[in-house]
């Protein structure tokens, strides 16, 4: 037994199975009404767009649609949500999928990009904002490279994570408190959408190896600790089926660890598909700066030729320039 309790008092969900991990669905209304209006926002701003004649990329609107809101709804209302309180393994997925996964995605969508297009006069205050003082500071990328770091931190290591499995306002208010660091970390460092600063691609490297080193020694906290995180609660549970309750620590600190690791590849190859696409924007640009500055001076070329065309053939005759000179100022030649 995994518990302290006998089978019969046990009164959670079943052994958690592969087919049960494919059935096994829970509603989470907060989160679904979170997810519906950020849908139907997305979708109505698209569609503002296809009246007016433009097209929004297909790439973004899938990253948000799919990806994001996607994530969440797995992460919250998939087997994870059923099993969210009873495995600590199962809860540890959950939260790289909020921390990390759906706000990658949510970032990729261009949420800012699409409400400028298709709302210029609220476009243009949330742009204010973005570029303020304020907005600046906060996202300097040593602060959201902490948060993202910090967060879990606290919710493992103080009584935050055992106050989310017995109450479900906390619970909800911890999936929010999980995301808005990653959506504000991945935002600035994408630089899809508009950002109060754009760093340098390396310092965007050097922010990321930091976060993938602060997955690793959470998750290796988490497996190194013997002191069971939220032991009176599991223990309360008796679950009779799956793992010991440390065992089952040790695969959440492992998931915790790896996953969010894996989660910095897509990640990556997003930062580099951006930057090429940059570059290219970059090299485009320094080409029509060229090509104008050769017009200008094709241009001063043929103006300097037509004014010298116009004077006097002998002031432009070495032979002849001093001795004329006066004739075209109105003096008699020596």
């Amino acid at each position: 037994m995994a518990g302290s309790l006998t089978a019969s008092e046990y009164s959670g969900p079943p052994a958690l199975t592969l087919s049960r991990a494919f059935t096994s669905w829970t509603l989470d209304l907060p989160v679904l009404l979170a997810v519906l209006v950020a849908a139907g926002l997305y979708l109505a701003g698209m569609r503002r767009l296809h009246r007016a004649g433009q097209r929004w990329p297909a790439g973004a609107a899938v990253a948000f649609l799919a990806g994001g809101t996607g994530a969440m709804v797995i992460a919250t209302m998939s087997f994870l949500g059923v099993y969210q309180g009873v495995l600590f393994s199962v809860r540890a997925v959950q939260n790289v999928l909020l921390l990390l996964v759906a706000p990658l995605f949510l970032a990729m969508g261009r949420p800012l990009s699409l409400l400028t297009a298709a709302r210029p006069g609220l476009g243009a205050r949330a742009g204010a904002v973005v570029h303020s003082r304020a907005a600046r500071v906060l996202t300097f990328p040593a602060i959201t490279a902490l948060a993202l770091v910090i967060v879990p931190f606290l919710l493992y290591f103080t009584p935050w994570y055992e106050a989310g499995l017995r109450s479900d306002p906390v619970r909800e208010l911890t999936y929010a408190a999980l995301m808005v660091p990653g959506l504000v970390f991945f935002w600035t460092l994408l630089r899809v959408d508009p950002v109060p600063k754009a760093y340098p691609y390396l310092v965007t490297l050097w922010v990321t190896g930091a976060e993938v080193i602060g997955d690793a020694v959470l998750g290796l906290a988490i497996i190194a600790d013997e002191h069971l995180i939220a032991g009176s609660y599991y223990q309360a549970l008796g679950r009779p089926w799956g793992p010991s309750l440390r065992a089952d620590q040790v695969i959440g600190g492992g998931a915790l660890w790896i996953l969010g690791d894996l989660v910095g590849l897509p990640f990556l190859a997003a930062m580099l598909i951006q930057m090429i696409k940059e570059d290219e924007q970059e090299a485009v640009q320094v080409d029509a700066e060229l090509d104008a500055s050769a017009a200008a001076a094709q241009e001063a070329g043929e103006a300097t030729a037509a004014t010298a065309g116009s004077q006097p053939w002998w002031q432009n005759d070495s032979r002849f320039t001093g001795r004329f000179r006066g004739v075209d100022q109105g003096e008699r030649p020596p």
